[in-house]
């Protein structure tokens, strides 16, 4: 009796240790400390280096033993634990191995102070690799099959995934509801999968899972979290919270018109589901999801007064779902489907059979291939009947006859579009061999494709009207064409079709900007921040900088407007053509100026010899005397280039470094196609006033202005004052009397040829920003060091 009493308590225990939700292990073997061999107290650098070398010994690639595998796995757990600080102190104060588990109950938990029961003796479910469910191994994927089949597919039907993990006890309690969830939705088309964090962890950080077991969405290409309670109905209702809202519109006897003839727009044809439930069903989103690209979605609630006509106008069973298809014809469907219990394979092969109107219109790349494949074999020939016509209301009766005359000639080998000559002129100009590119009449084209580069035989048939001759022409070619298919004579290489619905890219941006914010929301609602982090990172980075740039510019703008103040008069010089040497860098101005630098033998190393990579000195050539001229001109020439960083204005004074532009010059003989004027002596002497010099300090080389005198109405009053001049010769009297008018005279005439050498520099400057001017190399720049002695 008293060992009955004895043994009730122990078998308690042993049921709830069992039963409880706690923490239950898998025996001593799976102590991690044992696994890697290190004691309790061991470093971290210990850890890491046992680790390295047991992975080395134990990699299955390296170890051949059957159990490699296994303990390979283990090591790595291991050291996943005792690698993290909280993992590891988890695990010596609960003896718990998953950080997903909650702390505490240590009497059930910890195997130091309680006792354990072997898996293999109750049989627990757990994801290990030898008792992984098998209903799960069905849909594990990797990283490679998730890149590339998963994403591609997930712009198609949405995937539900799980990740899970060996030793993950909360796995086992939402496993029930997971194959139920599994089993339905994989029946409406929704895509399923498993990731096993043990042995896919670069999968999951990819998904940024970071604990399990987690579930997710992904839905073109983009991943969402499920964050609530594992419940059939919450899980349903987050595989439809993922598709887009705009999907399927509601149809009534208000908007029905509006809806169906919208198909001429959209070149889709348009499908209609009569229901009795007033929501619209997981089916058809799925459905209208998958053929969104195709087929345009409505749905009718027959419940619903607003509705009656449309069921009865179409004679709608109420006691079944009814699907309608209809393309040109908007008062009859093309196409009906009805059934009790309807499945995803009858609503596919219903969808895939009715993807295309009739006569759809080219409006991208895409939509010619499909309608008009390549060639593949020889009996499996695909023929385009095209015609090329404009979108005006004249078109609209030959347009009309084009439909009707597809709609009753039906081929599996034939395929009727239609494409808007002003929407693909490059495809119609090459088609009607037109080289004006000038809208030309309605044409009928029959062509075949023959490979993916482009490559078609075609061959024009007839201008078309809509007449019945029309017709008969076009039917007598199609008729010739199945005995000859050789009648298509004429092959060229077509060009890409425009996508004529680019111009939606701002919708769909705005669209896609409104899901992200969403998003962003939601994982904020539900504190996910750990998958947050990377976002608020970006954001704060942003904002510092931002800020940081703001103060730094308001500091740099202080500084700067105190060190232009006392410049203030020396800015105004420059403006007015007296600018002076100057030690600043050359920058863009802030005021209306140009800063010109004088080059002396104290600024040539710097705003030449040394100039930085990619910058150019543009350097004026001037003397005393015409100093303040060609200042006043080149300053206004060059103002307009002065915004570039790249460009820096200086001026290098002939009368104290002439022989400089002589050495310099002889370099470039080439450019050197100046005309020169002998003095007493026999010496060639040139006048280089005027010239401009851009110097490329870094890769030596130059380009050369010559200055051209335009100023035509001052060349024939010099000219008449010329001839006065000479005509005063032969009266010495003349001469004598009036020496002070003469002076003035041909100084006034001097200084305005000066002013117009520099007319054609702003043309010049042009051209060298465009890169056109010729380039004068040169071995060494000469030294400055030396000043031309005045005579």
């Amino acid at each position: 009796m008293a060992r009955s009493k004895l043994s009730l308590p122990l078998t308690v225990v042993v049921v709830l240790h069992v039963l409880l939700p706690g923490p239950v292990y898998a025996g001593p073997e799976m102590d991690p400390y044992k696994i890697l061999g290190v004691t309790r107290s061991a470093s971290q650098a210990e850890i890491k280096k046992v680790y390295k070398r047991l992975a080395k010994e134990w990699h299955p690639d390296k170890n051949k033993d059957p159990g490699a595998e296994d303990m390979f796995i283990k090591i790595t757990k291991s050291y996943e634990i005792l690698s993290s600080e909280d993992k590891r102190a988890n695990y010596d104060r609960y003896g718990q191995m998953d950080d997903t588990q909650p702390y505490g109950n240590a009497r059930y938990g910890h195997r130091r102070d309680s006792f354990y029961f072997d898996e293999s003796f109750f049989n627990f479910p757990f994801n290990s690799k030898n008792h992984r469910d098998f209903a799960d191994s069905k849909y594990t994927l990797h990283f490679n099959q998730y890149v590339n089949d998963v994403v591609p597919d997930s712009y198609k039907r949405p995937y539900l995934i799980k990740i899970t993990s060996d030793w993950c006890f909360s796995c086992i309690h939402i496993e029930p509801v997971w194959k139920e969830v599994v089993q339905e939705m994989e029946s409406l088309g929704v895509g399923v999968g498993v990731v096993d964090v043990g042995y896919e962890r670069r999968l999951a950080n990819h998904l940024g899972a970071h604990r399990t077991p987690s579930i997710l969405g992904v839905i073109n290409g983009k991943v969402t979290f499920f964050h609530y309670a594992v419940a059939k109905e919450h899980l349903r209702q987050f595989v439809e919270d993922l598709l887009p809202q705009r999907l399927v519109e509601r149809v009534t006897d208000k908007n029905d018109l509006q809806f169906l003839n919208s198909w001429h727009e959209l070149n889709k044809p348009h499908v209609l589901l009569f229901d009795q439930v007033p929501a619209v069903p997981l089916l058809y989103k799925l459905a209208a999801f998958a053929y969104k690209d195709y087929l345009q979605f409505g749905y009718v609630d027959q419940g619903l007064s607003e509705t009656a006509n449309l069921q009865k106008q179409f004679n709608i069973n109420t006691y079944a779902p009814t699907i309608l298809v209809f393309k040109e014809n908007t008062d009859k469907p093309a196409d009906i489907i009805q059934a009790k219990g309807m499945k995803k394979q009858i609503i596919d092969e219903f969808m895939s059979n009715n993807k295309f109107l009739l006569a759809p219109r080219l409006v991208n790349q895409k939509l010619f291939d499909e309608l008009c494949p390549v060639k593949q074999f020889h009996r499996r020939r695909k023929y385009c009947v095209l015609l090329i016509t404009g979108d005006e209301e004249i078109f609209s009766f030959g347009n009309q006859a084009f439909l009707s005359f597809a709609s009753t000639n039906t081929r599996e080998v034939v395929r009727f579009t239609y494409v808007y000559q002003r929407l693909q002129q490059p495809l119609c100009d090459i088609l009607t061999q037109n080289k004006d590119s000038v809208q030309s009449q309605p044409q009928v084209v029959i062509l075949e494709r023959r490979n993916a580069a482009g490559k078609t035989f075609f061959k024009p048939v007839t201008a078309w009207n809509g007449s019945e001759e029309d017709k008969q022409r076009l039917q007598e070619e199609l008729e010739r064409l199945q005995k000859d298919p050789s009648i298509l004579i004429h092959d060229a290489v077509l060009p890409e079709l425009n996508n004529e619905f680019a111009s939606v890219f701002v919708i769909r941006w705005i669209y896609a900007s409104y899901d992200y914010l969403s998003e962003v929301i939601d994982d904020i609602i539900h504190n996910n921040w750990r998958e947050m982090m990377p976002l608020l990172s970006l954001i704060f980075s942003a904002l510092f900088i931002l800020f940081g740039t703001v103060v730094i510019q308001a500091f740099s703008d202080s500084s700067d407007d105190k060190q232009t103040k006392p410049k203030g008069k020396d800015g105004t010089k420059a403006e007015n053509g007296s600018s002076e040497s100057s030690s600043t860098s050359s920058r863009p101005p802030k005021k209306n100026f140009v800063e010109v630098t004088e080059l002396t033998d104290i600024t040539y190393m710097s705003n030449l010899v040394k100039l930085r990579p990619g910058h150019m000195n543009i350097v004026l050539v001037l003397t005393d005397a015409s100093k303040n001229i060609l200042l006043s001109k080149f300053a206004k020439e060059v103002y307009s280039f002065t915004g570039s960083l790249t460009l820096h204005f200086s001026f290098l004074n002939l009368d104290k470094h002439s022989e400089w532009m002589n050495t310099l010059l002889e370099y470039a003989q080439d450019a050197m196609q100046i005309d020169a004027d002998e003095d007493e002596g026999g010496n060639r002497k040139i006048d280089y006033t005027g010239y401009v010099l851009a110097l490329n300090g870094h890769k030596k080389y130059l380009c050369l202005f010559k200055p051209v005198y335009t100023g035509e109405d001052f060349d024939s009053k010099s000219s008449e004052d010329e001839g006065a001049i000479s005509a005063g010769r032969s009266r010495s009297s003349s001469r004598d009397d009036h020496p002070q008018r003469k002076s003035n005279r041909a100084r006034s005439i001097s200084t305005l040829q000066i002013h117009h050498k520099l007319d054609r520099l702003g043309l010049w400057m042009e051209r060298l920003m465009e890169g056109t001017l010729p380039r004068y190399y040169i071995p060494a720049w000469p030294g400055l060091e030396k000043i031309t002695p005045s005579k």
